[in-house]
């Protein structure tokens, strides 16, 4: 699926994963492909990005790298919508 983080500065992240970890208000979920349609608002706390990365490319701040499969951000708010394999993260 495809993902796009975006920031009020700028886009951070753009590009296919394989699932993704938030923060939601009522409780952490995880987004997989095919997931059926979603919006939610999400609170403080660490996202997870999953997925097969360029080993070429480095991730800097904001993202810390926690394995070769796996990138994580820490956001204070932020929202989520999921619609047709494609995921749209707005974050502060």
């Amino acid at each position: 699926m495809y993902l796009e983080i975006i920031s009020p500065e700028a886009i951070l992240y753009s590009g296919n994963i394989d699932s993704l970890s938030v923060p939601g208000t009522d409780g952490s979920f995880q987004v997989l492909e095919n997931h059926a349609a979603i919006v939610s608002t999400l609170v403080k706390g660490k996202v997870t990005i999953k997925g097969t990365f360029d080993p070429s490319k480095s991730f800097e701040m904001p993202f810390k790298k926690i394995d070769s499969n796996s990138i994580a951000l820490e956001i204070s708010s932020g929202t989520v919508e999921l619609q047709g394999n494609k995921l749209i993260l707005l974050v502060d």
